[in-house]
């Protein structure tokens, strides 16, 4: 008889040799089951690594629109009522007291409308929309003058994607008759590269509207150790620079 083939059982018929893969059979089975057993798993972990990282940013999201609600409910000065729609630098992110953030250092009752995150295009911030021109009407009904302030948060955003968001801004504070300022991005060192493309789109746009525009790309301020936030001694000299730019 001859040997049978590996993993295999043979038989003889009238002098031929029929072979059965019965073993082969049940070791290929066996792999993909592994196989199958493997790729659940690996399906598994990611959608549990996607749904930690989901009910991170919900909690994120949710800490963002509280400190955004303390901030618009502390107001400072008197005078004409200034308006500052910004993003995490308005609100005062990193900082003990939200009331020490830049927009204090303003003449004027001043209103702060910020939300950390957040930029002029639509998708800066992974909290929905949240861009400038969203929450603009609504804050600036009665505003003497209105600070946009920040392009941080649009630094990896597309020329085209900042371009419709300062559109849609403008749009939305037409006809008010409040003076706008736009005040651009400052060289934080986390995104210091990205800084000059906004800052000159951010001019541009505002030259060809007929708002004034104050450029902040040449301001060297004092940053938190994530080397994007200022730090308390840095929203003092940024709201003071501001100022001095509004005369």
């Amino acid at each position: 008889m001859p040997d049978s083939p590996a993993g295999g059982a043979d038989r003889t018929d009238h002098g031929r040799v029929t072979v059965t893969w019965r073993w082969g059979h049940r070791s290929t089975t066996a792999s993909v089951v592994v196989a199958l057993l493997v790729v659940s798993v690996l399906v598994q972990l990611g959608t549990a690594h996607l749904s930690r990282a989901r009910a991170a940013e919900q909690s994120r999201c949710a800490r963002h629109a509280a400190d955004a609600d303390r901030r618009a409910a502390l107001v400072t000065g008197s005078g004409r009522r200034v308006v500052v729609i910004g993003d995490s630098w308005s609100v005062g992110l990193g900082l003990r007291d939200l009331s020490a953030s830049w927009p204090t250092r303003l003449p004027g009752e001043v209103h702060v409308a910020g939300f950390s995150g957040s930029g002029f295009s639509r998708t800066a911030s992974p909290c929905g929309d949240r861009s400038y021109a969203a929450r603009a009407r609504r804050v600036v009904a009665d505003a003497d003058l209105v600070v946009v302030e920040g392009g941080l948060n649009d630094h990896d955003r597309s020329t085209a994607a900042i371009t419709v968001g300062f559109l849609r801004l403008m749009r939305a504070l037409a006809g008010l008759g409040q003076e706008v300022v736009v005040v651009g991005p400052a060289p934080a060192p986390a995104r210091r590269s990205a800084v000059p493309r906004v800052d000159h789109l951010l001019a541009a746009l505002s030259g060809a509207h007929g708002v004034r525009y104050v450029s902040a790309a040449d301001w060297e301020l004092p940053y938190l150790p994530d080397r994007l936030h200022l730090t308390a001694e840095g929203h003092a000299r940024f709201g003071e620079l501001v100022a001095e730019q509004l005369g």
